[in-house]
């Protein structure tokens, strides 16, 4: 369209240079010198003007008109030719409504007019018809691009379409590279992550009503055995610390469980502000108790500051503390923070039986517990996913890699942000 447009302005402007007033060069000033010689002179009958532009008319085949100074009519070969342009020595169009003429100024102040014959002809367009057609021609020279490009939208429309039915697998082809690309592009990431949001959601909702009913189901139990036992004895003691485990379960699950839903819902890095990782180890070794050996291995004075969130980070090394406590078999844990070049380096290792080759990335699956282990050895099966999607929302990588001597240590490394 655009160049479509411009191919228009340069035709008007050409259009316009032509047919414009034209400069009074040597050449034309030869011509009016010699049609001042041919023609009678000033003063002279009209009769002999007459004569004289008949004449000239047959050899140039031009109707021919001759005016004085003033623009008082002289003689002409036809009583339709314009008026000259008086007032103005130079050469210059004049028109009417029978067509355009040239007027030349003659040396001795008068005005000769010529218009070449064309034989019949019909009436010209005007203006209105003149843009009628400059407006059909830029139709037609537009439509295939227009065209095309409504076509790309019909498609983006009918993408749009289906994922508003529910067809969350809904894309469109991306063709080019202008905005309408750009568009379709945005449309499938966007699509992509509504696909994504909804099935780890589905996928939520399902594991968590199954991970529910089990702690649902001993503490109905528990309850309706506390009605059959006397209220001090050592059985209903017994029955309310399991009631009480089991509440602590549910609502560390539902804790889960929210913190999961808004990690996957809404991106936090707005909430970040500088922080030092190595004061939160520190913090949550001493929260966790006893059995924990804390090794920092960096060169002073370079700090472990950088960008996240304190909630999130400290949640993340809770997790994992709490994992290895669990997994650990007793043995102590070992945390070490490392500097690098370009990133912050946490580990977190213990001396339990290790993690399979075939498990290392499953169990950071929701709510996907490692072959052998029972119910009963706590957790719900999130903590290791809500480290992972921590650890990416910060620009970071987790993984679980195998000890030297046995057991696991867990890896995250996260970006320095300068």
């Amino acid at each position: 369209m655009l160049a479509s447009l411009a191919l228009f302005a340069v035709m008007v402007a050409g259009a316009w240079k032509l047919f414009s007033e034209r400069p009074y060069n040597t050449q034309q000033q030869i011509f009016a010198e010699l049609a001042a010689g041919v023609l009678p002179p000033p003063g002279a009958p009209a009769s002999d003007v007459k004569a004289a532009l008949d004449h000239w008319k047959v050899k140039l085949r031009s109707d021919l008109a001759l005016f004085a100074g003033d623009g008082t009519p002289l003689g002409a070969t036809s009583e339709l030719m314009p008026a000259p342009p008086v007032g103005r020595p130079a050469d210059d169009w004049v028109g009417n409504a029978h067509g355009m003429a040239f007027s030349m100024h003659l040396p001795d102040g008068r005005f000769l007019l010529s218009r070449r014959l064309y034989g019949p002809r019909p009436a010209p367009l005007g203006l209105l018809g003149i843009l009628a057609l400059v407006a059909l021609a830029v139709g037609v020279g537009t439509y295939p691009v227009v065209r095309r490009l409504t076509r790309r939208l019909e498609r983006l429309q009918a993408s749009v379409d289906r994922l508003g039915r529910g067809d969350l697998s809904a894309r469109v082809s991306v063709h080019g590279h202008d905005e309408v690309a750009r568009l379709a592009r945005s449309f499938n990431t966007a699509a992509a992550r509504i696909e994504q949001l909804v099935g780890s959601h589905r996928l939520l909702l399902a594991n968590a009503s199954h991970e529910l009913r089990s702690p649902l189901a001993r503490v109905r139990m528990a309850v309706e055995m506390l009605q059959a036992v006397p209220r001090q004895s050592p059985q209903a003691a017994q029955l309310q610390r399991d009631v009480g485990r089991d509440i602590a379960e549910l609502d560390a699950l539902i804790d889960e469980i929210l913190l999961s839903a808004r990690l996957e819902a809404a991106d936090s890095r707005s909430g970040f502000a500088p922080l030092d990782l190595a004061a939160l180890c520190a913090e949550e070794c001493a929260r966790a108790g006893s059995g924990f050996e804390a090794v920092a291995r960096v060169q002073p004075p370079d700090p472990f500051v950088l960008r996240g969130d304190a909630r999130l980070l400290r949640r993340t090394l809770r997790n994992l503390l709490e994992n290895a406590q669990r997994y650990g078999a007793g043995s102590p844990v070992e945390v070490t923070l490392e500097r690098t070049v370009d990133a912050i380096v946490l580990n977190v290792c213990d001396r339990g039986p290790g993690v399979t080759a075939a498990e290392r990335e499953r169990i950071f699956e929701p709510f996907y517990r490692p072959a052998g282990t029972l119910e009963t050895a706590g957790g719900v099966g999130l903590g290791l996913a809500l480290v992972r999607k921590i650890v990416q929302q910060h620009d970071g990588q987790v993984a679980c890699r195998p000890r030297e001597g046995g057991g696991s240590c867990f890896e995250v490394r996260l970006g320095v942000v300068a």
